[in-house]
């Protein structure tokens, strides 16, 4: 057992060190990096770049259907766009009202679980609620100076321009398949329960997360909720470890070259460019390497951050820091224990039968 367990980590220590061969992602990048420069240099260009969060999040839709044929891929970022948008307006919403840390926590983790849910059902890749979760725990805990529907807006109409970026390659082969849709067959769909019980995961890894930054006094637990949610989208339990690992490590990377930017420049003209700029190797890894994609977009999520809410640099980093590997740590813990469970379930379902 030692020898086997030894084996596999020898293993998942290379894999971490290996970056696999590009596959045609330059072209999803590039998309996502216009969609995301068109809004962003509209709101620099009239004074809002504290905006530029909100068009971060919109943004998101573009990562949905990158390899997929223009048709399937608009339907599909439509769906995306539709609970990315819902999420920060939800998000928006719960900052206007100003609720307090445990009821932010308890929204949070309830947007956790039905995001799960939702997702599953529109079956949206990247799979899960991560970016939802994100996108509502950013916006609650930032402070509007502003009516609630201005970023709500601004996010929608971000999303949009990724659809459209997204879909204007269509016009070069201008082929349309009349009824086609991304439905699989219902053999190949999981049941409704499989979905709850899924999303029950969810909240019981973010709620965690969130009770736990929250009750340490941590600046931002939000991030501790999103940083649980990540090993649990991954297709199975190595590699739900091995996403909480890249998330901690390449999260302590970024942190480095973040401090290293944001110490030297915290102009919001340089922090907006520097947000458009880390958006293109972001998204160019991030399905390669998630390690390595998140030394760009650590960054990229410290400088939104402070352009929306600015604070002392140092609290960022060390509330990204705690807060990640807490809610890494966590989302391994219930991913874990959520498989054994599975796993006995069905032992127990054949035995029986």
């Amino acid at each position: 057992m030692i020898g086997k367990n030894a084996r596999q980590w020898g293993t998942a220590a290379k894999a971490f060190f290996y970056i696999p061969p590009a596959r045609g992602e330059h072209l999803g990048a590039l998309r996502m990096f216009v969609g995301l420069a068109i809004p962003s240099l509209v709101l620099l260009s009239t004074g809002h770049h504290d905006l530029v969060m909100y068009a971060v999040f919109g943004c998101f839709t573009g990562m949905y259907g990158r390899g997929e044929p223009h048709q399937l891929r608009l339907f599909h970022q439509v769906s995306a766009a539709a609970f990315l948008c819902a999420c920060v307006l939800a998000g928006v919403l719960t900052s206007a009202a100003n609720v307090g840390d445990w009821a932010f926590v308890g929204i949070e983790t309830l947007v956790a679980g039905v995001g799960s849910v939702v997702t599953d059902r529109m079956r949206l890749r990247p799979v899960g609620p991560f970016f939802g979760v994100f996108a509502f725990g950013a916006c609650a805990a930032t402070p509007l100076d502003t009516t609630p529907w201005v970023p709500a807006l601004v996010a929608v109409l971000s999303a949009v321009c990724a659809i459209a970026v997204g879909f204007a390659g269509w016009f070069r082969v201008r082929t349309w398949h009349p009824g086609k849709r991304r439905t699989p067959r219902p053999h190949l769909m999981p049941t409704l329960p499989e979905h709850l019980a899924t999303g029950a995961m969810y909240v019981v890894a973010v709620g965690l997360a969130g009770s736990l930054a929250t009750a340490m006094g941590w600046g931002h637990p939000y991030w501790a909720m999103a940083s649980a949610a990540i090993p649990l989208s991954a297709a199975g339990l190595s590699a739900g470890m091995a996403r909480g690992f890249h998330r901690v490590i390449g999260t302590y990377a970024g942190l480095v070259v973040a401090a290293l930017a944001l110490g030297a420049f915290t102009h919001p003209v340089f922090l907006v460019l520097l947000v458009i700029a880390l958006q293109f190797p972001t998204e160019l890894y991030i399905m390669r390497h998630y390690g390595l994609s998140l030394v760009f977009f650590t960054p990229l999520i410290l400088a939104m951050t402070y352009l929306a809410n600015p604070g002392p640099l140092r609290g960022l980093v060390l509330d990204r820091a705690a807060e990640t590997t807490i809610g890494a740590v966590i989302g391994m813990l219930v991913l874990f224990l959520f498989m054994r469970w599975r796993r006995e379930k069905a032992v127990t379902a054949a035995s029986s039968a």
